[in-house]
């Protein structure tokens, strides 16, 4: 018998003017879902997590090629991104270029809001609550 996967606080990473990430958070308080916030504006974002999500099924949408600072960059700085070491190292510089909220469940991670996957996604581990 495999031991139950421990399911953490959630750990919503984002910005707090970006309006998926203010619906999502109010989502989440909706539920009654516990969580920590992690602002990359004032935090940065973290390169152990950032390696991570690079590493990890969500990575494709990790960067946000939509936004304002995606549409300013200059050619060179968009090329940077077709490599994983240029990707990494311009997420880390800006911040906003990366698709949020960024969720770390304990099991797994999302990139953007889904109200029924993170539905699907609590129903399964209550213990997110």
């Amino acid at each position: 018998m495999r031991p139950a996967t421990r399911v953490t606080e959630p750990v919503v990473h984002g910005i707090p003017n970006c309006d998926t990430v203010k619906r999502a958070r109010a989502w989440l308080a909706a539920q009654g879902v516990t969580y920590r916030w992690h602002d990359f504006r004032k935090s940065g974002v973290p390169a152990d997590r950032l390696d991570a999500w690079l590493a990890g099924s969500q990575a494709a949408r990790l960067l946000n090629r939509n936004g304002s600072t995606w549409r300013g960059l200059d050619d060179p700085a968009r090329a940077s991104a077709e490599s994983s070491a240029g990707l990494r190292a311009l997420l880390l510089a800006q911040p906003s270029l990366i698709r949020r909220p960024v969720v770390d469940w304990g099991v797994t991670t999302t990139v953007g809001f889904d109200a029924a996957q993170w539905s699907a996604l609590l129903a399964q581990h209550p213990a997110a609550r």
